[in-house]
């Protein structure tokens, strides 16, 4: 596990994980064959890039309000099976590796937040936690809501 040593360090890398993310969306767009699926990949794609943006505001502001606010857990994607990504993905298997990816971060930046010593190293962890939590419910409603209930 990588060692930060300072606040910019830890942005630094959130940075370039919503840069991924981006990528990672990007690339399932341009190999889908499903346009409402494509369309999806490109949405998330943007919503990262509005992530990175505003990572990239709290670097260059110094400065950011870590919220009290409880995300919801529908846990929808603990009993789902993994999906690989395709050309031919299913919208519903888009959702699917949409929730697994988010709640892989969530993770991530929450183990590093428990790593963390220096207070405000931990609470910046925890802000980007609670955002790839916000993504993951996102998700969850869009499944929920479109596939569940049609079935």
């Amino acid at each position: 596990m990588k060692e930060f040593t300072n606040i910019t360090e830890i942005l630094d890398f959130a940075i370039g994980e919503e840069q991924a993310a981006v990528d990672f969306y990007l690339q399932l767009a341009a190999q889908s064959k499903n346009q409402q699926t494509k369309k999806a990949f490109l949405e998330y794609a943007e919503e990262e890039m509005r992530h990175k943006a505003f990572i990239l505001g709290v670097k260059e502001n110094g400065s950011f309000q870590l919220s009290d606010e409880k995300v919801r857990d529908l846990k929808i994607a603990e009993y789902l099976v993994d999906v690989k990504p395709s050309a031919n993905m299913s919208y519903p298997d888009a959702l699917i590796l949409a929730m697994k990816k988010e709640k892989a971060a969530f993770r991530m930046y929450t183990m590093l937040a428990e790593k963390a010593e220096d207070p405000s190293v931990k609470a910046t962890f925890l802000s980007l936690a609670q955002e790839e939590s916000k993504h993951k419910l996102r998700f969850e409603i869009e499944y929920d809501d479109f596939i569940l209930k049609e079935n």
